[in-house]
């Protein structure tokens, strides 16, 4: 079966030799292939199978020597040689890789004598290594265990199918005994009896074993024979072995099982017959059997004519309970069978049972246990039916959609309904009763009902031949048509599916419902989808007015940056002319900035990277920030800005201070821009009931008197990119993206937003947000000095007048309200002649009659000096102080006007020592000293930190990109540089990089020096990114001077 291909390398000049070698034939299953040279030649040699070398006249030894070396392959050598050059090699000790050695000289008979002698040697090795594949490939690939073993019970050769029993690689079993295979102690004596009779007897031996073994007992069916020694004496066994454990366990379960239905027989109430193999003659019988069979007594039963199978037994089952027990042929078979039997009265029974051939004194007789199942044949009776039931509800479940659901016969053209949903007029059914053909009972149904235009498209649909080529293809087809039902055109659909496959069921299911509610829904979905395209289009088309208008807004700025720094250098010794050109470049730059912020932060919005950071705020704080910021605007307009509260009971809240900033700023902004001189811009804080526990509902109504907006521009005012008008002719600038970044965190922050304007008379923008609130325990409301003490609020606005009577109340005090200033003074002499003074009074600065100091005058006439006024307004007072302090006025409160600031502020009153103690000797004034490593790559950037920071004291050295900074900042002393501003964006290493690197310098005061960003990069990731690197803080550009004071003194004070 095998072939083998010999490569010979023939070396020397015994070509005569070597001629008589390559004419002789190769055995069967061998080919030859040579190859000569006179010379060795090592290339050769790598691809030899067998080297024929004849060194003579040369070095013997070297060249001998050399040939072994080389032979790596494993090459078979054959020498041939002088009598002394052999003598010569074995005294050298070279012979031992030497597979042969030929004696020279040698005659052509000799030459090919050794040549045959050397193919037959290779043909038996070469036979016997197929022999050998043959049995390994025998023993290893069958399921049962094999093994050798020597005399003494030592295992010499095992089977793969052996080794994965014990678990053991051959290794570990081949040379040891019986108890280290098995995993036991000692050798198993049945074991080794068994093998001493093998040997002893010289027959094979089979037999079942039960082996002991680590794992626990196995059973073998073994067969074992004797091995022979080659002078016929035994050597040893080989043993054959099948696992039957598994077999036995399942026989033993068998048994059992039996044995347990058995028990289960005689345990309740079941009969028990016993009677002869022929079946003429009743052993024994109980009385349970026989009321089972519908007996009173033995004698009836034989009476009858009992033959193997009682005469009750109903006739269509006697010959099957027969042919059951006729399968039973020796002792311990059994068998169960299933029949019925008929009483006197006529009821039928359902019998279960079980019959077994036994012995007894040698005679076979069958004991046969009968079982009343009639009750369980019942229920399974009632539970089929109830199933019947359910499947076709199921079935009606399913097709509830459907008017009508038919089975059909593609051959025959019948069919007949099975569900069927008639309408009011009982048309469906007058036309599909029973089976009828298909083209008729469809034509009357097209012809009845369906749209006239639809008419021939359904006949087509629903022909034989157009169903049957339709399911071919496809197991599913349907078609939607029109009917005219009550006047009005509906759509319904008819739908074909088949039943089972091609092959075996020409049966199709033919639906018919409305779909009427479907279609209409799919024809208003295209018409959304042609509106969103209608939308597509405008948000296109709002782009690029976008773009024409960013194109204006920017180079408007830019045009008065550019113009007024040309205007600055011509005018450069005019130093109040210079700083005018200065300011309204400084404030093209801002806008300039806005816009930019503005894109940028719709940018994070769509690409989801703004994220909120709620920390614990302050309301108030908020809200009289947001008046100073636009107190300046406000006054540049000539308008008046009401901000105020009702019902504000909760300052502290938790919110992300930057974006309700935002939100609001924005809203205001909008209000000033659109609001011309003379208007009035308000804004009112209600805190609304209703909210979950710990947190609270706050309305923001901001409100104007401005130039207000149409519908149409309303209802799409949230879009991004959309303005009223274009900002060419309007002279507003802005890039259409304020209102929908506003309402983007207002939906962030789960509030709502709310918009309602009037061309000509102004708009109000509704914003509510629900805060949590802040849990820690809160300053005490009272003021003892002002227990149960007369307050009176003076004020045209009745929310403030009520709010702050509340305010008032919560810290113990009596509270009053005017809305004029004439009855403020009324009330106090009403008061005085009362005998029951106010304690306090709180009196608006603006008000209709009177302005708030003349009414603290009239006041002061009355009740003298001793009597605290409090001032409310909503604008600076620091140009009328004067006037109201020599008019009496105690104190000044900002409106909106929270509770914590009416307290602190009556505190203050009654506590005025304290707070003189409390007020410092005035502003301390910083004078920065000490050097700066300032990091960045940008010239004009460099110039202007440098002239910053060395006008304010500081001495600045500067790197051109990270490495430099980290290098200067290495080989400097510690505590050369206070601190390092580091650009992020710059060439060979970037500012986290530089910042990481020195945060990992060995010497600790220059590893923690502190380290500022001051970059471009000006988003929140960005700064968190900063802090998460090991910078100290960020600074973003272009850089404002006070935010990098204020920085610089925190980091370094």
């Amino acid at each position: 079966m095998y072939r083998c291909h010999i490569h010979f390398y023939l070396i020397g000049r015994l070509h005569r030799a070597f001629e008589l070698i390559k004419e002789m034939s190769p055995m069967e299953h061998f080919t030859h292939e040579f190859v000569e040279s006179e010379e060795y030649e090592k290339s050769l040699a790598d691809r030899a199978d067998v080297i024929l070398a004849d060194f003579r006249g040369e070095d013997i030894t070297l060249a001998v020597k050399t040939l072994i070396e080389d032979n790596k392959g494993g090459s078979e050598i054959i020498l041939l040689a002088k009598q002394e050059q052999i003598t010569l090699l074995m005294e050298q000790g070279l012979c031992g890789d030497i597979k042969d050695i030929w004696t020279l000289p040698m005659s052509d008979g000799e030459i090919r004598y050794r040549f045959l002698k050397w193919q037959e040697t290779c043909k038996m090795r070469k036979d016997f290594w197929q022999i050998n594949q043959y049995f390994e490939a025998t023993i290893n690939n069958i399921p049962n265990l094999i093994w050798y073993k020597d005399k003494d019970g030592i295992h010499e050769k095992v089977n793969d199918s052996f080794c994965k029993v014990v678990n053991k690689t051959k290794a570990q079993v081949e040379g040891q005994g019986h108890a280290y295979i098995w995993d036991v102690e000692q050798d198993d004596p049945a074991c080794i009896e068994s093998e001493r009779e093998v040997m002893t007897k010289r027959e094979t031996c089979i037999s079942e074993e039960t082996i002991q073994t680590g794992e626990g007992l196995r059973i073998l069916m073994t067969y074992k024979s004797p091995l022979y020694d080659l002078d016929g004496s035994v050597m040893g066994t080989v043993g054959v072995a099948i696992d039957i454990t598994q077999e036995r366990a399942y026989q033993q379960e068998i048994i059992e099982r039996n044995r347990i239905l058995e028990m289960v027989f005689s345990a309740t109430d079941c009969g028990m017959i016993c009677h002869t193999v022929d079946g003429s003659h009743i052993l024994s019988i109980n009385t349970a059997a026989l009321k089972i069979l519908g007996y009173e007594s033995q004698d009836e039963l034989m009476a009858t004519g009992f033959n193997m199978v009682a005469a009750s037994v109903v006739d269509e089952d006697k010959e099957r309970l027969r042919a059951s027990i006729g399968k039973l042929e020796k002792e311990g078979d059994s068998i169960s069978v299933e029949y019925r039997v008929q009483h006197v009265d006529g009821n039928i029974r359902h019998i279960m049972g079980n019959i077994k051939m036994l012995k007894e004194n040698g005679e076979l007789f069958y004991q046969r246990f009968l079982l009343d199942c009639t009750a369980q044949k019942l229920q399974e009776k009632k539970e089929q039916k109830k199933n019947e039931k359910r499947q076709k509800e199921l079935v009606q479940a399913l097709s509830i959609d459907y008017n009508l659901v038919c089975v059909l016969d593609l051959d025959t053209g019948k069919g007949s309904p099975i569900q069927l949903t008639d309408c009011k007029d009982h048309i469906l059914s007058s036309i599909f009763e029973g089976e009828q053909p298909l083209r008729e009972s469809i034509e009357r149904y097209i012809q009845t009902c369906v749209y006239e235009d639809d008419r021939e498209m359904l006949r087509k649909a629903v022909s034989l031949e157009e169903l049957k080529k339709e399911l071919k293809e496809k197991k599913i087809c349907y078609t939607n048509y029109r009917v005219f039902c009550n006047g009005e055109i509906r759509y319904f659909q008819m739908k074909a599916v088949r039943a089972g496959t091609e092959e075996s069921s020409r049966g199709v299911v033919l639906g018919l419902r409305s779909v009427d509610e479907e279609i209409r829904n799919e024809m208003e979905q295209k018409s959304l989808l042609e509106d969103a395209l209608l939308q597509a289009n405008r948000a296109s088309k709002a782009k690029s007015v976008f773009l024409s208008n960013m194109s204006h807004d920017i180079r408007t700025p830019m045009n008065a940056i550019v113009g007024f720094t040309s205007l600055a250098i011509t005018h450069i010794d005019r130093k109040e002319q210079v700083e005018s050109y200065l300011k309204k470049i400084m404030a093209s730059g801002n806008h300039l900035l806005s816009l930019i912020n503005d894109v940028l932060d719709m940018s994070r919005i769509e690409s989801g990277k703004m994220r909120l950071e709620e920390k614990l705020c302050s309301l108030p704080d908020i809200l009289h920030s947001l008046r100073s910021i636009l107190q300046g605007e406000i006054r540049a307009k000539q308008l008046e800005l009401y901000i105020d509260t009702v019902d504000v009971f909760d300052e502290e809240i938790y919110c992300d201070k930057l974006r309700l900033n935002q939100v609001l700023l924005n809203l205001l902004s909008n209000a000033v821009k659109y609001t011309g001189a003379g208007g009035i811009v308000s804004m009112r804080i209600t805190e609304k009931p209703g909210a979950p526990k710990g947190c609270a509902n706050y309305e923001f109504h901001i409100k104007d008197t401005g130039i207000g907006m149409s519908e149409e521009f309303v209802a799409h005012i949230f879009e991004p990119f959309e303005r009223e008008r274009n900002t060419t002719i309007s002279g507003v600038q802005g890039t259409g993206l304020g209102m929908a970044i506003t309402k983007n965190i207002v939906d962030m922050m789960n509030g709502s937003i709310e918009v309602n304007s009037e061309q000509g008379t102004g708009t109000e923008v509704i914003v509510s947000f629900t805060f949590r609130l802040h849990a820690g325990e809160k300053t005490p409301q009272d003021i003892p000095e002002f227990k149960n003490c007369r307050a009176l609020v003076v004020d045209d606005d009745f929310n403030t007048c009520d709010s702050v009577s509340y305010m008032l109340g919560q810290v113990g005090m009596r509270a009053d309200w005017t809305l004029s200033g004439k009855e403020a003074v009324l009330r106090t002499r009403q008061a005085i002649m009362r005998n029951d003074n106010y304690c306090v009074y709180i009196i608006d600065w603006l008000l209709p009659d009177m302005n708030g100091i003349e009414v603290t005058r009239r006041i002061r006439k009355e009740m003298g000096e001793d009597v605290p006024v409090i001032v409310l307004t909503a604008y600076d007072w620091s140009d009328i102080e004067d006037e109201a302090k020599e008019a009496g006025v105690t104190a000044f409160c900002s409106k909106p006007l929270f509770l914590s600031e009416l307290r602190s502020c009556l505190y203050s009153i009654v506590n005025t020592d304290d707070e003189k103690e409390k007020k410092g000797t005035g502003e301390q004034v910083n004078h920065h000293t000490g050097r700066i490593l300032l990091a960045e790559d940008n010239e004009l950037n460099q110039e202007i930190a440098e002239a910053i920071l060395s006008e304010a004291g500081f001495g600045v050295e500067i790197a051109g990109n990270g490495q430099i900074a980290v290098d200067m900042l290495e080989q400097s002393e510690p505590g050369y540089y206070q601190l390092v501003l580091m650009d992020v964006q710059m060439p060979e290493m970037n500012g986290y990089e530089a910042t990481k690197v020195i945060r990992k310098m060995e010497n600790g005061e220059k590893s923690s020096i502190p380290i500022i960003a001051m970059t471009a990069n000006a988003f929140e990731e960005d700064k968190q990114q900063a802090l998460n690197c090991g910078m100290n803080g960020h600074i973003a550009k272009p850089i404002d001077v006070n935010i990098l004071f204020d920085t610089l003194d925190k980091i370094l004070n």
